[in-house]
């Protein structure tokens, strides 16, 4: 079982100390300069999500935390019908501009904003032939960063999720952020938000083996999922250093994976299966809801369309990522550690809508690098992550072949601070 020591080493990990904005740091004084740029902004998108966040502020340790930043600024690639963009520039005072460049310089000549806020997600643009929706982080990333070079300043820049759709550009977007010498911080909501229990993997744990079970579909929450997986994994001994191979499965193939019970058979350890389930609080029960543990036949009934991901590290950790809708409608961590019998587990936990409260540890983690101009989770993660959410549509594009993945040779070093919300 999971001893008292190892408990409370991750449970201490997280209350050590955090890099998330803490309310006595909402003091008031001059006020800096924000530029959104986003695809789109409707009832529900992250420029909804995110963006307001900067407009009205956000929850924070029982206060509403104001950003001590005036959203100056906007560039809006798409307006489809609902959309806000309009009313909201209308209501707080900031010009709506027709390109990422004039945003940044408020329709003048020179760069005139303190910081960006990158959101390339919804919006109508065609997927391409292996599924993924090319939305133009990259596009608004360069855009940005060339009215950089030009004006001769460089500013912090938060991008919404992951870096981009394609693995040579995400590469060369965190090679010009460290050419350039800004802060530079991504991701999504999952790394930042509260868990159940509060913990974290130990740092510098001897770490076997790992599992994510969750919802969604590849190119978008497959991406959630395995920043589930590597804001975990990073933290293993010896740091990370990079991923060798990904395999994805679908349909029968998942099945046959769960049917092994082992990596070695193809499949995924049995334990932190059941270790996640229990941690979910949205598990499927039959119609009687008998709160049961469900068979494998009912698991196969519930859900249509299984996926997998088997991750395979450089320094022989294993990972595994399961799509199961139908089955659940959270996010579970489970890890098998060396020397415990028993798993460490934990859910991601996601507070409902209307107020979306997970969105709001994430902006504080986009406010402090604005205000700091250095990003307190490793942008490295995000690079990686985006690499094998491109590496894993790749392998099925490829009829689920194994992909050896030599460019995902990403090494860095997580903080030993853990990052999470806890309060």
């Amino acid at each position: 079982m999971i001893t008292r020591r190892t408990f409370l080493g991750a449970v201490g990990a997280g209350l050590a100390g955090s890099s998330l904005l803490t309310a006595a740091e909402s003091k008031p004084g001059p006020k800096k300069r924000l530029a959104i740029i986003t695809t789109e902004w409707r009832y529900g998108t992250h420029a909804w999500h995110m963006g307001e966040r900067f407009l009205v502020g956000y929850p924070l340790e029982g206060q509403w935390h104001r950003p001590p930043f005036d959203v100056v600024a906007a560039y809006v690639d798409q307006s489809p019908e609902g959309d806000l963009s309009r009313q909201r520039a209308a209501e707080f005072g900031f010009p709506i501009y027709p390109s990422v460049a004039q945003a940044l310089r408020c329709g003048g000549d020179k760069l005139a904003v303190d910081a960006v806020l990158i959101i390339g997600e919804h919006g109508t643009y065609p997927k391409n032939e292996l599924g993924q929706t090319p939305y133009p982080r990259y596009e608004f990333f360069k855009q940005t960063t060339d009215v950089f070079r030009k004006d001769g300043r460089s500013l912090p820049v938060f991008n919404d999720k992951h870096l981009s759709w394609k693995w040579e550009w995400a590469k060369e977007m965190v090679d010009i952020s460290r050419e350039l010498k800004f802060g530079f911080a991504a991701g999504s909501s999952l790394p930042v938000t509260w868990r159940m229990p509060a913990i974290d993997l130990p740092y510098e744990a001897e770490v076997e083996e790992a599992l994510c079970v969750a919802i969604g579909g590849i190119d978008s929450y497959d991406f959630h999922a395995l920043e589930v997986i590597q804001c975990m994994a990073e933290r293993r001994r010896g740091g990370e250093t990079g991923v060798a191979a990904v395999q994805a499965l679908r349909g029968d193939a998942v099945w046959q994976g769960m049917a092994a019970g082992d990596w070695r058979g193809g499949g995924w350890d049995r334990g932190l299966f059941e270790a996640c389930l229990a941690r979910s609080q949205t598990l499927t029960q039959p119609p009687t809801f008998s709160h049961r543990y469900p068979t494998e036949a009912q698991i196969r009934e519930w859900v249509k369309e299984p996926l997998a991901y088997r991750i395979e590290y450089t320094d022989g950790l294993k990972a595994t990522m399961l799509l199961l809708n139908g089955l659940v409608q959270d996010f579970t961590f489970a890890a098998r550690l060396k020397g415990e019998s028993t798993p460490l587990s934990t859910l991601f936990y996601l507070p409902p809508n209307p107020n979306v409260a997970y969105s709001a540890p994430l902006m504080s983690k986009a406010e402090e690098t604005f205000r700091t101009g250095k990003a307190p989770c490793p942008i490295e993660r995000t690079l990686l992550t985006t690499g094998l959410v491109a590496a894993g549509v790749q392998s099925l594009f490829a009829d689920q072949k194994r992909l050896e993945t030599p460019h995902l040779a990403v090494r860095y070093k997580a903080p030993r601070e853990s990052t999470f919300a806890r309060s």
